[in-house]
Protein backbone atom coordinates (compact mmCIF):
# COMPACT_ATOMS: atom_id res chain seq x y z
CA UNK A 1 0.00 0.00 0.00
CA UNK A 2 0.76 3.86 -0.46
CA UNK A 3 0.38 5.15 3.14
CA UNK A 4 -0.05 9.20 3.88
CA UNK A 5 0.78 10.03 6.97
CA UNK A 6 0.04 13.83 8.57
CA UNK A 7 2.00 15.45 11.54
CA UNK A 8 6.12 14.17 12.48
CA UNK A 9 5.47 13.60 15.80
CA UNK A 10 6.04 10.39 18.07
CA UNK A 11 2.60 9.42 17.08
CA UNK A 12 3.05 9.64 13.42
CA UNK A 13 6.74 8.64 13.38
CA UNK A 14 6.26 5.37 15.06
CA UNK A 15 3.00 4.72 12.72
CA UNK A 16 5.20 5.55 10.22
CA UNK A 17 8.17 3.49 10.64
CA UNK A 18 6.07 0.10 11.58
CA UNK A 19 4.18 0.58 8.39
CA UNK A 20 6.98 1.13 6.64
CA UNK A 21 9.35 -1.98 8.19
CA UNK A 22 5.89 -4.04 7.14
CA UNK A 23 7.09 -3.11 3.27
CA UNK A 24 4.26 -0.17 2.84
CA UNK A 25 5.53 2.61 0.61
CA UNK A 26 5.32 5.77 3.46
CA UNK A 27 4.94 9.35 2.66
CA UNK A 28 5.16 11.68 5.95
CA UNK A 29 4.02 15.20 5.69
CA UNK A 30 5.59 17.18 8.73
CA UNK A 31 5.05 21.24 8.06
CA UNK A 32 7.51 22.04 10.84
CA UNK A 33 11.52 22.08 9.62
CA UNK A 34 12.08 19.35 11.89
CA UNK A 35 10.67 16.39 13.25
CA UNK A 36 9.39 15.69 17.21
CA UNK A 37 6.20 17.70 17.31
CA UNK A 38 6.31 19.17 20.72
CA UNK A 39 9.27 17.19 21.60
CA UNK A 40 11.52 19.12 19.12
CA UNK A 41 14.90 21.00 19.65
CA UNK A 42 16.22 23.91 18.35
CA UNK A 43 20.36 24.07 18.96
CA UNK A 44 21.68 25.51 22.12
CA UNK A 45 25.55 25.50 22.13
CA UNK A 46 26.75 21.84 20.17
CA UNK A 47 23.51 20.50 21.69
CA UNK A 48 19.57 20.47 20.92
CA UNK A 49 17.48 21.12 23.52
CA UNK A 50 13.60 20.50 23.43
CA UNK A 51 11.31 23.94 22.63
CA UNK A 52 9.33 22.80 25.62
CA UNK A 53 10.49 20.62 28.19
CA UNK A 54 10.92 16.83 28.17
CA UNK A 55 11.93 13.70 29.86
CA UNK A 56 11.05 10.02 30.43
CA UNK A 57 9.90 7.88 33.11
CA UNK A 58 11.32 4.24 33.92
CA UNK A 59 7.74 3.03 33.59
CA UNK A 60 8.08 4.56 30.10
CA UNK A 61 8.45 1.23 28.52
CA UNK A 62 7.20 1.78 25.06
CA UNK A 63 10.07 5.16 24.42
CA UNK A 64 12.78 2.57 25.73
CA UNK A 65 12.18 0.28 23.78
CA UNK A 66 12.33 2.80 20.95
CA UNK A 67 15.49 4.55 21.93
CA UNK A 68 17.29 0.88 21.94
CA UNK A 69 15.90 0.30 18.56
CA UNK A 70 17.38 3.25 17.00
CA UNK A 71 20.90 2.74 18.67
CA UNK A 72 20.92 5.29 20.73
CA UNK A 73 20.70 3.17 24.46
CA UNK A 74 23.99 4.60 25.33
CA UNK A 75 22.42 8.23 25.00
CA UNK A 76 20.12 7.33 27.71
CA UNK A 77 20.82 8.56 31.00
CA UNK A 78 18.53 7.82 34.24
CA UNK A 79 18.50 10.26 37.87
CA UNK A 80 16.73 11.01 40.37
CA UNK A 81 16.87 14.88 40.45
CA UNK A 82 15.17 16.99 42.71
CA UNK A 83 11.04 18.38 42.75
CA UNK A 84 9.94 20.63 45.13
CA UNK A 85 7.17 23.06 45.06
CA UNK A 86 7.06 26.74 46.10
CA UNK A 87 4.53 27.72 48.22
CA UNK A 88 3.67 30.66 50.62
CA UNK A 89 6.74 32.00 49.95
CA UNK A 90 9.33 29.01 50.02
CA UNK A 91 11.05 26.20 48.51
CA UNK A 92 9.38 22.69 49.95
CA UNK A 93 11.32 20.02 48.98
CA UNK A 94 9.33 16.74 47.06
CA UNK A 95 11.97 14.83 45.46
CA UNK A 96 12.18 11.42 48.63
CA UNK A 97 9.92 9.36 51.05
CA UNK A 98 12.08 11.32 53.69
CA UNK A 99 11.30 14.69 52.38
CA UNK A 100 7.34 13.36 52.45
CA UNK A 101 7.13 12.04 55.54
CA UNK A 102 8.39 15.31 57.35
CA UNK A 103 6.35 17.78 54.87
CA UNK A 104 6.12 20.63 56.32
CA UNK A 105 3.24 22.05 54.41
CA UNK A 106 1.15 19.50 56.65
CA UNK A 107 0.41 18.44 60.06
CA UNK A 108 1.52 15.23 60.88
CA UNK A 109 -1.96 13.64 60.58
CA UNK A 110 -2.15 15.31 57.16
CA UNK A 111 0.89 13.80 55.67
CA UNK A 112 0.34 10.19 56.77
CA UNK A 113 -2.99 10.96 54.61
CA UNK A 114 -1.16 12.24 51.64
CA UNK A 115 1.07 9.42 52.38
CA UNK A 116 -1.57 6.84 52.47
CA UNK A 117 -3.93 8.27 49.70
CA UNK A 118 -0.44 8.03 47.50
CA UNK A 119 0.05 4.48 48.03
CA UNK A 120 -3.97 3.92 46.96
CA UNK A 121 -3.52 5.58 43.66
CA UNK A 122 -0.62 4.05 43.03
CA UNK A 123 -2.41 0.76 43.65
CA UNK A 124 -5.82 1.08 41.86
CA UNK A 125 -4.85 -0.43 38.44
CA UNK A 126 -6.97 1.54 36.01
CA UNK A 127 -8.97 4.54 35.85
CA UNK A 128 -12.21 2.99 35.78
CA UNK A 129 -13.59 3.11 39.17
CA UNK A 130 -13.23 7.13 39.02
CA UNK A 131 -15.95 7.04 35.75
CA UNK A 132 -17.66 10.33 36.43
CA UNK A 133 -15.50 11.84 39.43
CA UNK A 134 -14.09 15.43 39.39
CA UNK A 135 -10.65 15.28 41.29
CA UNK A 136 -11.79 18.51 43.22
CA UNK A 137 -14.59 15.76 44.91
CA UNK A 138 -12.36 12.61 44.91
CA UNK A 139 -9.55 13.89 46.41
CA UNK A 140 -10.25 15.82 49.45
CA UNK A 141 -12.69 12.30 50.03
CA UNK A 142 -9.41 10.20 50.02
CA UNK A 143 -6.34 12.66 51.31
CA UNK A 144 -8.98 14.70 53.33
CA UNK A 145 -9.64 19.01 52.51
CA UNK A 146 -6.67 20.26 54.06
CA UNK A 147 -4.11 18.34 51.99
CA UNK A 148 -6.33 19.01 49.04
CA UNK A 149 -6.29 22.69 49.35
CA UNK A 150 -2.27 22.46 49.92
CA UNK A 151 -1.28 20.11 47.45
CA UNK A 152 -3.36 19.61 44.56
CA UNK A 153 -5.48 22.45 44.46
CA UNK A 154 -2.65 24.75 43.47
CA UNK A 155 -1.05 22.57 40.85
CA UNK A 156 -4.87 21.71 38.72
CA UNK A 157 -5.49 25.32 39.61
CA UNK A 158 -2.23 26.42 38.18
CA UNK A 159 -2.00 24.11 34.78
CA UNK A 160 -5.99 24.37 33.91
CA UNK A 161 -7.24 27.69 35.18
CA UNK A 162 -10.84 28.24 35.57
CA UNK A 163 -11.52 24.80 34.39
CA UNK A 164 -9.53 23.28 37.77
CA UNK A 165 -13.16 21.76 39.45
CA UNK A 166 -14.05 20.51 36.06
CA UNK A 167 -11.38 18.18 35.11
CA UNK A 168 -11.51 14.08 35.99
CA UNK A 169 -9.83 12.52 38.52
CA UNK A 170 -8.67 10.06 35.95
CA UNK A 171 -6.69 12.45 34.35
CA UNK A 172 -4.76 12.91 38.05
CA UNK A 173 -4.88 9.13 38.86
CA UNK A 174 -2.46 8.71 35.60
CA UNK A 175 -0.29 11.26 36.62
CA UNK A 176 0.22 9.34 40.43
CA UNK A 177 0.01 5.92 38.89
CA UNK A 178 2.70 6.18 35.76
CA UNK A 179 5.24 8.24 37.03
CA UNK A 180 8.26 7.08 38.83
CA UNK A 181 10.95 8.94 40.91
CA UNK A 182 13.81 8.25 38.42
CA UNK A 183 13.91 9.89 34.98
CA UNK A 184 15.38 9.57 31.73
CA UNK A 185 16.65 12.06 29.03
CA UNK A 186 18.94 10.93 25.84
CA UNK A 187 21.95 13.25 26.23
CA UNK A 188 22.12 15.20 23.23
CA UNK A 189 18.41 15.89 23.24
CA UNK A 190 15.06 13.74 22.42
CA UNK A 191 15.50 15.40 18.99
CA UNK A 192 18.43 12.79 18.26
CA UNK A 193 15.77 10.25 18.34
CA UNK A 194 13.55 11.76 15.91
CA UNK A 195 16.16 12.62 13.72
CA UNK A 196 16.75 8.60 14.14
CA UNK A 197 12.91 7.99 13.19
CA UNK A 198 13.50 10.07 9.89
CA UNK A 199 16.35 8.20 8.98
CA UNK A 200 15.09 4.96 9.49
CA UNK A 201 11.96 6.05 7.39
CA UNK A 202 13.99 6.98 4.33
CA UNK A 203 16.47 3.85 4.97
CA UNK A 204 13.08 1.39 4.30
CA UNK A 205 12.24 3.37 1.43
CA UNK A 206 9.31 6.28 2.95
CA UNK A 207 9.39 9.68 2.33
CA UNK A 208 9.97 12.09 4.72
CA UNK A 209 8.68 15.61 3.85
CA UNK A 210 9.87 18.51 6.06
CA UNK A 211 8.89 22.23 5.73
CA UNK A 212 5.32 20.89 4.06
CA UNK A 213 1.67 21.67 5.46
CA UNK A 214 -1.35 19.82 4.10
CA UNK A 215 -3.92 22.16 2.95
CA UNK A 216 -6.78 19.53 1.88
CA UNK A 217 -8.00 15.99 2.35
CA UNK A 218 -10.46 14.59 -0.45
CA UNK A 219 -11.42 10.73 -1.56
CA UNK A 220 -11.63 9.38 -4.70
CA UNK A 221 -11.82 6.71 -6.54
CA UNK A 222 -10.82 4.56 -3.64
CA UNK A 223 -7.65 6.66 -2.60
CA UNK A 224 -6.65 9.45 -0.71
CA UNK A 225 -5.68 12.91 -2.15
CA UNK A 226 -3.52 15.47 -0.06
CA UNK A 227 -3.50 18.79 -1.42
CA UNK A 228 -0.76 20.66 0.14
CA UNK A 229 -0.18 24.02 0.64
CA UNK A 230 2.72 24.53 -1.72
CA UNK A 231 0.63 22.94 -4.39
CA UNK A 232 1.84 19.19 -4.18
CA UNK A 233 -0.42 16.88 -4.72
CA UNK A 234 0.08 12.91 -2.97
CA UNK A 235 -2.42 9.91 -4.06
CA UNK A 236 -2.21 7.07 -1.19
CA UNK A 237 -4.32 4.07 0.11
CA UNK A 238 -4.68 5.13 3.59
CA UNK A 239 -4.13 8.24 5.16
CA UNK A 240 -3.52 8.26 8.78
CA UNK A 241 -3.93 11.72 10.45
CA UNK A 242 -2.40 12.83 13.42
CA UNK A 243 -3.31 16.49 14.06
CA UNK A 244 -5.50 17.79 16.12
CA UNK A 245 -9.29 17.04 15.35
CA UNK A 246 -10.26 20.55 15.03
CA UNK A 247 -7.46 20.94 12.41
CA UNK A 248 -8.82 17.37 10.60
CA UNK A 249 -11.86 19.06 10.41
CA UNK A 250 -10.81 22.47 8.50
CA UNK A 251 -8.70 20.34 5.73
CA UNK A 252 -11.71 17.29 5.26
CA UNK A 253 -14.55 19.09 3.83
CA UNK A 254 -15.73 15.94 2.88
CA UNK A 255 -16.87 15.09 6.37
CA UNK A 256 -20.56 15.05 7.33
CA UNK A 257 -21.13 17.93 9.72
CA UNK A 258 -23.31 15.72 11.60
CA UNK A 259 -20.11 13.62 12.47
CA UNK A 260 -18.17 16.90 13.02
CA UNK A 261 -20.94 17.92 15.63
CA UNK A 262 -20.68 14.62 17.69
CA UNK A 263 -17.29 14.26 17.28
CA UNK A 264 -15.70 17.82 17.77
CA UNK A 265 -12.51 16.55 20.08
CA UNK A 266 -11.82 17.98 23.44
CA UNK A 267 -10.91 20.95 24.66
CA UNK A 268 -7.25 22.13 24.46
CA UNK A 269 -5.10 24.90 26.32
CA UNK A 270 -2.08 25.94 24.39
CA UNK A 271 1.82 25.71 25.94
CA UNK A 272 3.96 28.58 26.44
CA UNK A 273 7.40 28.84 27.52
CA UNK A 274 10.28 31.27 28.11
CA UNK A 275 13.57 29.59 28.32
CA UNK A 276 16.28 31.66 30.41
CA UNK A 277 19.90 31.34 29.47
CA UNK A 278 21.59 32.50 32.79
CA UNK A 279 25.63 32.61 33.56
CA UNK A 280 25.03 30.70 36.65
CA UNK A 281 23.00 28.20 38.71
CA UNK A 282 19.79 29.76 39.48
CA UNK A 283 18.13 27.03 42.26
CA UNK A 284 21.02 24.42 43.36
CA UNK A 285 19.94 21.24 44.12
CA UNK A 286 16.61 21.87 42.42
CA UNK A 287 15.63 20.18 38.98
CA UNK A 288 11.36 20.82 39.11
CA UNK A 289 9.90 23.52 41.24
CA UNK A 290 5.98 23.34 40.97
CA UNK A 291 4.81 26.68 41.44
CA UNK A 292 1.73 26.64 44.00
CA UNK A 293 1.37 30.50 44.30
CA UNK A 294 -0.51 31.23 41.86
CA UNK A 295 0.14 35.32 42.02
CA UNK A 296 3.02 33.83 39.95
CA UNK A 297 3.00 34.44 35.73
CA UNK A 298 3.97 30.49 35.43
CA UNK A 299 3.12 27.29 36.52
CA UNK A 300 6.78 25.21 36.59
CA UNK A 301 10.27 26.45 36.76
CA UNK A 302 12.60 23.62 35.83
CA UNK A 303 16.24 23.92 35.60
CA UNK A 304 17.55 21.79 33.04
CA UNK A 305 20.78 22.16 33.68
CA UNK A 306 20.58 20.70 37.34
CA UNK A 307 19.65 17.10 35.74
CA UNK A 308 21.68 18.03 32.76
CA UNK A 309 25.49 19.03 32.85
CA UNK A 310 25.78 23.03 31.65
CA UNK A 311 29.06 22.32 29.87
CA UNK A 312 26.13 20.11 27.41
CA UNK A 313 25.14 23.38 26.13
CA UNK A 314 28.16 25.48 26.03
CA UNK A 315 28.22 26.52 29.63
CA UNK A 316 24.35 27.91 29.84
CA UNK A 317 22.33 27.23 32.56
CA UNK A 318 18.95 26.41 31.02
CA UNK A 319 15.87 27.48 32.98
CA UNK A 320 12.17 26.83 31.43
CA UNK A 321 9.10 29.15 33.16
CA UNK A 322 6.11 27.21 31.69
CA UNK A 323 2.82 27.73 31.52
CA UNK A 324 -1.14 25.75 29.51
CA UNK A 325 -3.20 28.76 28.71
CA UNK A 326 -6.53 29.49 26.60
CA UNK A 327 -5.00 29.76 23.36
CA UNK A 328 -6.93 33.55 23.02
CA UNK A 329 -4.55 34.60 26.09
CA UNK A 330 -2.53 37.46 25.57
CA UNK A 331 0.52 35.75 26.66
CA UNK A 332 0.15 34.23 23.18
CA UNK A 333 0.66 37.93 21.71
CA UNK A 334 2.91 39.32 23.80
CA UNK A 335 6.59 40.12 23.17
CA UNK A 336 9.69 39.49 24.26
CA UNK A 337 10.13 42.18 26.54
CA UNK A 338 6.99 42.44 27.66
CA UNK A 339 7.10 38.77 29.17
CA UNK A 340 10.44 39.36 30.62
CA UNK A 341 9.17 42.08 32.35
CA UNK A 342 6.65 39.82 33.53
CA UNK A 343 8.71 36.97 34.65
CA UNK A 344 11.81 37.71 35.99
CA UNK A 345 10.29 39.87 38.33
CA UNK A 346 8.66 36.72 39.80
CA UNK A 347 12.06 34.49 39.62
CA UNK A 348 13.34 36.98 42.16
CA UNK A 349 10.20 36.15 44.39
CA UNK A 350 11.93 32.22 44.12
CA UNK A 351 15.12 33.50 44.23
CA UNK A 352 15.03 36.95 46.12
CA UNK A 353 19.08 37.68 45.40
CA UNK A 354 18.43 36.88 41.80
CA UNK A 355 19.90 39.67 39.35
CA UNK A 356 19.08 40.24 35.47
CA UNK A 357 22.41 40.83 34.74
CA UNK A 358 22.56 37.18 35.33
CA UNK A 359 20.72 36.31 31.85
CA UNK A 360 22.70 36.23 28.73
CA UNK A 361 20.12 35.11 26.21
CA UNK A 362 16.57 33.84 26.20
CA UNK A 363 13.65 32.31 24.07
CA UNK A 364 9.94 32.05 23.99
CA UNK A 365 8.13 29.19 22.36
CA UNK A 366 3.96 29.22 22.00
CA UNK A 367 2.30 25.82 20.98
CA UNK A 368 -1.69 25.67 20.33
CA UNK A 369 -3.24 22.47 20.75
CA UNK A 370 -0.52 21.20 23.91
CA UNK A 371 -2.67 20.22 26.54
CA UNK A 372 -5.78 18.40 26.13
CA UNK A 373 -8.81 19.06 28.90
CA UNK A 374 -9.64 16.27 30.45
CA UNK A 375 -13.17 16.54 31.87
CA UNK A 376 -15.42 13.89 33.26
CA UNK A 377 -17.26 14.17 29.64
CA UNK A 378 -14.01 14.07 28.24
CA UNK A 379 -14.42 10.45 26.03
CA UNK A 380 -18.23 11.61 24.52
CA UNK A 381 -16.30 14.36 22.30
CA UNK A 382 -13.31 12.32 20.93
CA UNK A 383 -14.12 11.00 17.61
CA UNK A 384 -13.13 6.92 16.59
CA UNK A 385 -9.86 6.60 15.01
CA UNK A 386 -11.80 5.65 11.76
CA UNK A 387 -13.97 8.41 10.10
CA UNK A 388 -15.91 8.93 7.64
CA UNK A 389 -13.70 9.01 4.88
CA UNK A 390 -12.80 5.34 3.39
CA UNK A 391 -9.23 4.67 3.85
CA UNK A 392 -8.62 7.92 6.12
CA UNK A 393 -7.47 7.22 10.36
CA UNK A 394 -7.55 10.28 13.03
CA UNK A 395 -5.32 9.75 15.80
CA UNK A 396 -3.81 12.51 17.85
CA UNK A 397 -2.86 13.34 21.30
CA UNK A 398 -6.10 13.46 22.51
CA UNK A 399 -6.36 9.98 22.56
CA UNK A 400 -4.05 8.37 24.81
CA UNK A 401 -6.57 8.84 27.74
CA UNK A 402 -6.60 8.52 30.62
CA UNK A 403 -3.03 10.08 29.79
CA UNK A 404 -3.39 13.37 28.62
CA UNK A 405 0.11 13.79 26.76
CA UNK A 406 3.32 12.26 26.67
CA UNK A 407 5.81 10.69 24.26
CA UNK A 408 5.23 7.48 25.35
CA UNK A 409 2.00 7.17 25.06
CA UNK A 410 1.97 9.27 21.50
CA UNK A 411 4.67 6.19 20.46
CA UNK A 412 2.40 3.80 21.54
CA UNK A 413 -0.43 4.96 19.83
CA UNK A 414 1.78 5.62 17.13
CA UNK A 415 2.51 1.56 17.06
CA UNK A 416 -1.36 0.61 17.49
CA UNK A 417 -2.46 2.69 14.15
CA UNK A 418 -0.39 1.15 12.70
CA UNK A 419 -1.92 -2.79 13.53
CA UNK A 420 -5.06 -0.90 12.77
CA UNK A 421 -4.34 -0.24 9.45
CA UNK A 422 -2.23 -3.26 8.32
CA UNK A 423 -5.17 -5.46 9.91
CA UNK A 424 -8.02 -3.48 8.02
CA UNK A 425 -6.24 -3.57 4.00
CA UNK A 426 -9.85 -2.58 2.77
CA UNK A 427 -11.01 0.94 2.76
CA UNK A 428 -13.45 1.82 5.38
CA UNK A 429 -16.05 4.05 6.58
CA UNK A 430 -16.77 4.64 10.03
Amino acid sequence: MKVGVLGGGALGLAAALRLAQAGHQVTLIEREPQLGGLAAGFKVGPTSLEKFYHHIFKTDTTIIRFIQELGLSDRLLWGQPNTSTFSNGRIVSLGRIGDLLKLPLLDPLDRTRFLAGMAILKAIPDERVFRGWTAARWMPRLMGRRVYDVMWEPVLRGKFGARAEQIAMSWLWSRVHERSLRLGYVRGGFQLMYDAFGERIRALGGTVLLETAAEQITTRDSHVHIQTQTGEHHVVDRLLVTLPTRLFARMAPEVPADWLQRYPGPEHYGAHVLILGLDRQLLPGVYWLNINDRDLPFLALVEHTNFLPAADYGGEHLVYLGNYLPMDHALFSASDADILDSFLPAVARIRPDFNPGWLTTHWVFRAPFAQPIVTTNYMESLPPHGTPLPGVYLANMAHVYPQDRGQNYSLRLGERMARMILADPAPRTA
